[in-house]
């Protein structure tokens, strides 16, 4: 079952990105390119990696935040005839295609008060809290975890969220400079 949801969500990021790609309307791209980042890190959770999903949550906001203030002053094109009946079904169908695919996901879910890592047998978390103390000589499991067995990780992922964030703010700042000469040239 769960490899039909992750070929699912597969091949909902191929039409994503076939979409942004083949789209005249800037916006519809960056919304295409966003879904696709946001079932990125879905496939991530299913891959049991939280860490890189929580990751990818924050790295697209802040990418669709960046594209979405450099093109919405550019792009405005409003629909019109039959494009408006057409992005009506569109949007309907992946509606109840995306409800149905979640419905199937909660089944899947261990119950409430039950633990998680009952379900994977050989789970890293297992070898960290049995041998944490011992091998690493820290008594916080979490510092354990996220500064001895997965540093060059925790690494990784704090250079991307931090240079995320200099990007957005670089973007942004760049635009509030640009607005404010224009207003004292005026």
């Amino acid at each position: 079952m769960e490899h039909a949801i992750l070929h699912i969500i597969l091949i909902m990021m191929i039409i994503g990105a076939l979409i942004a790609i083949e789209t005249k309307n800037l916006l519809s791209s960056i919304i295409s390119v966003g879904a696709v980042g946001f079932l990125l890190a879905i496939m991530f959770l299913f891959l049991r990696a939280p860490d890189l999903a929580i990751t990818q949550m924050v790295v697209e906001i802040l990418c669709l935040v960046i594209l979405i203030r450099a093109t919405i002053s550019r792009d405005l094109t409003a629909i019109s005839g039959g494009r408006e009946f057409f992005g009506l079904i569109t949007t309907a169908t992946l509606i109840i295609l995306i409800t149905v695919l979640g419905l199937k996901i909660f089944e899947d879910f261990p119950a409430f008060g039950s633990s998680v890592l009952d379900r994977v047998i050989d789970a890293p978390a297992k070898t960290y809290i049995a041998d944490g103390l011992e091998k690493t000589g820290s008594a916080n499991i979490v510092t354990t975890i996220l500064l001895d067995f997965r540093a060059y990780d925790t690494l990784g992922e704090i250079t991307v969220l931090f240079c995320a964030i200099l990007g957005t703010l670089a973007v942004l700042r760049r635009k509030a400079r640009k607005q404010a000469t224009e207003e004292d040239n005026e």
